[in-house]
């Protein structure tokens, strides 16, 4: 009984030594942890917030339908500069355009696009298609490719303008391809939405489907007061 007494003594104090050192141990990876996170916390400074500078800000105004529309200045196909004031005193119509997404094919390859602008040629309205696709993506083009597209498509709009930095489609909230807006003689934007009630790419949609585009023309044109906004629909603006 005294040889068990004794090896369960020294047992214990075997296991109180571990028990001891693995304390010892862990408080020492403890203290090298957090000297580790400290210096890298020290490591990476906190990067203050630029600001805008407000006027720069002040540079910049926001359409908004009811309100006077914002003016810009592009570049068209052909190299020639447009500029909203150009086209005082007359309707403007607005078109986003990216000839590969498949809600303006649906647009132009069923012909309605066209008819729409060809049926406005010989009244008092401009029709200016707007491209604000970033170079290098989808809806892009320049130089030749961009004068044959134009030709393949047989788009009759005045002016086909190249928004390449996106500052009018951002100044004006273009969301979709295509997104339409109209602004009035008086140079009030009285409309921003969709061409039309039917958000789909099928063709056999454009039947029956109410033209927003055409109805604000139309109604305006007549002495009425319109004012409108609806959800466009397309592809997104490749910005």
């Amino acid at each position: 009984m005294r040889i068990n007494n004794e090896v369960s003594k020294e047992t214990i104090l075997d296991m109180k030594s571990i028990k001891i050192t693995f304390l010892v141990l862990w408080a020492f990876l403890f203290v090298i942890s957090a000297t580790v996170l400290a210096d890298n916390c020290a490591s990476h400074k906190v990067e203050k917030t630029v600001d805008v500078p407000k006027s720069k800000m002040a540079d910049v105004t926001m359409a908004a339908v009811g309100m006077k529309a914002p003016g810009f200045k592009l570049m068209d196909a052909m190299g020639e500069e447009h500029s909203l004031s150009d086209f005082k005193d007359k309707y403007v119509v607005l078109e986003w355009v990216n000839f590969d997404c498949p809600f303006v094919k649906k647009h132009y390859g069923s012909e309605n696009m066209q008819k729409l602008q060809a049926m406005h040629n010989d009244e008092d309205v401009v029709w200016l298609s707007i491209c604000s696709s970033a170079p290098g993506k989808q809806g892009y083009f320049e130089g030749k490719a961009l004068k044959e597209r134009i030709a393949k498509e047989n788009s009759k709009s005045d002016a086909y303008l190249v928004d390449a930095n996106g500052k009018v489609g951002r100044m004006y909230g273009a969301k979709t391809t295509p997104h339409m807006f109209v602004i009035d003689p008086n140079g009030i934007l009285i409309y921003d939405g969709a061409i039309d009630d039917k958000p789909s790419t099928k063709t056999a949609d454009i039947d029956g489907s109410t033209n927003y585009v055409q109805w604000i023309l139309d109604s305006s044109m007549k002495g009425e007061e319109v004012v409108k906004s609806t959800a466009p629909y397309g592809c997104s603006v490749k910005y």
